[in-house]
C-alpha cells in the first residue's frame, strides 16, 4: 500500500509551498500530487514552477502527478489545462471530464481525481480502455460500496491496469462553486477578491449556530468541518485491495500525519493523530459522524 500527498487546496505564499515539498521529499511519501486545483486566480507558482518542483520531487524517488483544475469557467483556464494535458514528462490527475477528453486524445494515461463521479465497475473499466491507471473514489462512497465496485471489477479483463486510491485524511473536498464564499464573507465579490483566502491558510471555519464545526470554506470550494480520518480503516482497505492513501497537505503537522499512516500501513504501532476528526461516509452513516474503529 502506497501513500500520497494531494494537491495543495489553500492560497498558500510561494515561499510555504516550496518548503512545505522540501519536508514531502525526505518522508515516506510514495506519489505526490502538484497543481492548482481549486481557484485559477492563485498564482504564486506557475506551470513552470510546478515542473521545476516536479523534477526535484521525481529526484527523490517520488512518483509525480500534475493536478488540473476541478471547475472550469474560462478560456484561459482551459488553456492551461491543455497544456499539462500536452506535457509528456509526468502523469496528469483529471479533476474534469474536459481534461479526461484531452489526455484521452492525447494517449496519455491518467489518474481520476474525487470529482470524476466514478460510481461502478463498467465505469472504471469503460475509463481504463481510454487510459486511466489510477483512480481516486469519490468521497462520498462508502468502504461496502467500494468492496463491491472491486469485487465486480475482479471479474474484467482490465482488472490488473487499475489502482485504487482512497482519501484517507484531511478536510474533505465536497463541493465546488462558481462563486466565492470566502470573498463574500468579506463584502467583496470574487472579480475583485483581494485573495482574502491567504488570509485563511486551513480555510474560513463555519459553525452552526450550536457551535457545531460544520464546513470549512476555501474560496468556491466547500470543505468537511472536521478531517476525514480512515487511519483505523487501513487494515480493511487492506484486505480489500486499495492501492493508495491519500493525505491532503496541513500546514502544521504534516510529518506527524504521514508517519502515523506510514506505521498503520506497515501493520505497526503508530501514534493516534484522531482528535475530533470524522470518518461517517467510509460507514455509510452521515459524513461528520465519528464511528469507533
Amino acid at each position: 500500500m502506497k501513500l500520497s500527498i494531494g494537491p495543495i487546496e489553500y492560497f498558500w505564499p510561494r515561499q510555504q509551498v516550496f518548503d512545505f515539498y522540501d519536508l514531502v521529499a525526505d518522508t515516506a511519501v510514495d506519489i505526490v500530487y502538484l497543481g492548482e486545483v481549486v481557484c485559477a486566480k492563485r498564482r504564486h507558482l506557475k506551470l513552470a514552477d510546478w515542473l521545476t518542483l516536479a523534477k526535484q520531487l521525481t529526484d527523490k524517488g517520488k512518483q509525480v502527478v500534475l493536478s488540473t483544475l476541478t471547475l472550469i469557467e474560462a478560456q484561459s483556464e482551459l488553456k492551461m489545462m491543455r497544456k499539462i494535458c500536452q506535457q509528456q514528462d509526468f502523469m496528469v490527475e483529471a479533476n474534469d471530464m474536459a481534461a479526461v477528453q484531452m489526455l484521452t486524445e492525447q494517449q496519455h494515461q491518467f489518474v481520476t481525481g474525487a470529482f470524476i463521479n466514478i460510481y461502478n465497475h463498467k465505469s472504471l473499466a469503460f475509463l481504463a480502455r481510454q487510459g486511466l491507471v489510477r483512480w481516486v473514489m469519490p468521497v462520498e462512497l462508502s468502504g461496502d460500496t467500494l468492496s463491491c465496485i472491486l469485487k465486480e471489477l475482479a471479474a474484467m479483463p482490465e482488472k490488473n491496469n487499475i489502482e485504487t486510491e482512497v482519501f484517507a485524511y484531511g478536510n474533505l473536498p465536497l463541493a465546488y462553486s462558481a462563486r466565492c464564499f470566502t470573498a463574500r464573507s468579506h463584502e467583496l465579490v470574487k472579480d475583485n477578491c483581494q485573495f482574502i483566502c491567504a488570509e485563511y491558510p486551513d480555510g474560513l471555519n463555519v459553525k452552526t449556530q450550536e457551535q457545531q464545526q460544520l464546513f470549512n470554506i476555501n474560496g468556491i470550494q466547500t470543505q468537511s468541518g472536521e478531517k476525514y480520518n480512515l487511519l483505523s480503516a487501513i487494515p480493511e482497505m487492506q484486505v480489500m485491495g486499495v492501492d493508495v492513501l491519500r493525505l491532503a497537505p496541513q500546514l502544521k503537522g504534516m510529518a506527524d500525519v504521514i508517519e502515523a499512516f506510514s506505521q498503520a500501513r506497515l501493520g505497526q504501532k503508530y501514534t493516534d493523530i484522531d482528535g475530533d476528526g470524522c470518518n461517517g461516509y467510509w460507514y455509510k452513516q452521515a459524513g461528520l459522524t465519528k464511528v469507533a474503529g
